[in-house]
């Protein structure tokens, strides 16, 4: 009984399914021949409110040859309309470009903030991992601290930080690994140099404590294997940075290594005073 009820209510879905996606198809197909750009704007709307937005973008495009004045109502309208049902076909990156050109084709318009709002969120769903590139990634930063600049009341407030955070974690991890790729290749020149920015571009990366140990580690292995008239600057330089992590991080499970680390650094600037 229960599995005959399942299969009727299945066939009752697909018919109704079905029965709207031929009248869904004769509607367009009869609106696709006329040349009337109220009627087509008009089924465009309807066939978004249906969540049809293939058929809803096909016919706004077509208004579009024929071309409303940018300034009018109704051209601000469809910006507005096609915008969202790129969106809604969860094609991020496009949608983007749409809710951008909204904003700067209509600053007056009713539905700035909501449409400064979507480039950022927009931008925020299509933001790649953090291996790939981050473009993405920065432009929803901008657009979101763009947002929250010119309105820092309003009632997305939370919801926009707690996207922030979560995006500037992964530019922060992009950029560690980054680093991190110089230090496994014993380009240590190179990985001091952009574990440093981390430090500064991030501070308060939840990486922090992996960066620095990477760091005083990049420095006492340059100094292991720089030629005579470096090695006692290079040594400074890791003791320096072993003290900062021992102050900051005093727990660390890092520790232990980077002690033993230190026993051959201080050895040798022992070797310096003693011969001064």
């Amino acid at each position: 009984m229960l599995q005959f009820e399942w299969s009727m209510k299945r066939f009752i879905y697909i018919a109704v399914t079905l029965f709207f996606t031929l009248t869904s198809c004769g509607e367009y197909a009869k609106v696709l021949k006329t040349e009337d750009t109220s009627l087509m704007y008009e089924k465009a709307i309807e066939f978004y409110n249906r969540g049809d937005y293939t058929h809803c973008l096909n016919l706004l495009d077509k208004v579009k040859v024929y071309a409303y004045s940018v300034g009018s109502r109704r051209a601000q309208s469809m910006a507005y309309y096609r915008a969202y049902a790129t969106y809604n076909k969860k094609l991020y990156e496009p949608a983007a470009e749409l809710f951008e050109m909204f904003v700067s084709t209509y600053p007056d318009s009713p539905f700035y903030e909501e449409c400064l709002y979507m480039v950022g969120l927009c931008y925020y769903k299509s933001s790649p991992r953090a291996l790939l590139d981050q473009n993405a990634t920065n432009m929803a930063l901008r657009y979101f601290q763009s947002y929250l600049d010119r309105y820092p009341r309003s009632s997305r407030k939370d919801e926009i930080n707690g996207y922030m955070v979560e995006l500037l974690d992964k530019v922060s991890y992009k950029a560690f690994l980054n680093a991190q790729n110089y230090y496994n290749r014993g380009r240590y020149v190179s990985a001091i140099v952009s574990l440093d920015n981390c430090l500064t571009e991030f501070p308060g990366s939840r990486y922090r404590e992996d960066i620095m140990a990477m760091l005083f580690d990049a420095k006492y292995q340059l100094a292991v294997n720089s030629i005579e008239e470096k090695k006692l600057e290079r040594y400074y330089d890791a003791q320096e940075e072993f003290v900062y992590f021992q102050e900051e991080f005093p727990e660390s499970r890092y520790l232990t290594t980077m002690k033993k680390q230190m026993e051959d650094v201080e050895k040798f600037l022992k070797g310096y005073e003693f011969e001064d």
